[in-house]
């Protein structure tokens, strides 16, 4: 990629970021020394995986208000956690965040990493999630890619491209990096999410690619039923039985006891 061909893009970018990006997001605004908070800005990329801004806004607001700080949520039980996740699914996802949460408390003295390497040790947060935390908190030039990045770069630079690599849009978002990291990557997020909005989903291209599963009618639909009945109480197996009418309950009930997300007394599930 060429100085022109950065010109071009980041004139594109910025260009639309500035007139158009979602600058109010609540993630996107800092606290009131001026700095992001990287527990903050953590909650918000767990949360961000694989659903929609629409959905999440709410249930960050909700989350924030009940766990103000890493301590907070580290303290608090893991049923509470899952009982405020609900709704959003993937419910993994609100177990790694507690798991993380403790992590930083328990074993790092309530002080974040401040590298993407470092990140990396937390549960659930793999590199990109934590090359995130590393731009949008620190505002350090890492290179980490998302499905809006992968359409902005394939969209400018593999039109023609049918099994795109992240190595190679890495090779591109490296050199693209601005002097504002932090900004220029919301950038990109928002460009790219008006891409497909406006001429489809290019990171389809990417080698990459995995569509994802019908969620109706499939185990994570299931999953989500149980933790969800399990939040407004404890239940009996028959009783989940009645709620839930799948021959597939025992074996969702199976994992979720293995992955910790449920507890069995004997005679009752719970969270």
């Amino acid at each position: 990629m060429d100085d022109s061909q950065i010109t071009n893009l980041h004139d594109a970018v910025m260009g639309y970021y500035l007139a158009h990006g979602r600058h109010d997001l609540p993630w996107r605004q800092p606290d009131s020394d001026g700095k992001f908070n990287p527990y903050k800005i953590m909650v918000s990329e767990l949360m961000l995986q694989q659903t929609q801004v629409g959905r999440v806004i709410p249930k960050y607001l909700a989350f924030i208000a009940r766990f103000p700080t890493v301590e907070a949520l580290a303290q608090a039980s893991l049923g509470e956690v899952l009982t405020l996740w609900s709704g959003l699914g993937y419910n993994r996802r609100a177990k790694f965040l507690y798991q993380a949460a403790q992590m930083v408390v328990q074993e790092m003295d309530g002080v974040f990493p401040s590298t993407q390497a470092e990140l990396t040790k937390l549960p659930g947060v793999g590199h990109n999630t934590a090359g995130a935390i590393t731009a949008y908190v620190f505002n350090k030039p890492v290179v980490f890619i998302e499905t809006n990045i992968r359409t902005v770069f394939i969209h400018h630079f593999f039109a023609d491209d049918t099994s795109v690599s992240d190595k190679a849009i890495e090779e591109l978002i490296r050199p693209s990096l601005a002097a504002q990291p932090r900004d220029w990557y919301w950038a990109l997020m928002d460009y790219g999410s008006f891409l497909k909005q406006s001429i489809g989903n290019k990171s389809r291209l990417s080698a990459t690619y995995k569509k994802q599963s019908k969620f109706a009618g499939s185990k994570r639909q299931i999953r989500g039923q149980v933790i969800k009945q399990l939040t407004l109480a404890p239940a009996r197996l028959d009783q989940l039985r009645a709620l839930i009418d799948d021959d597939r309950l025992p074996a969702v009930i199976t994992e979720l006891l293995q992955e910790k997300l449920i507890s069995f007394d004997g005679r009752i599930y719970s969270l």
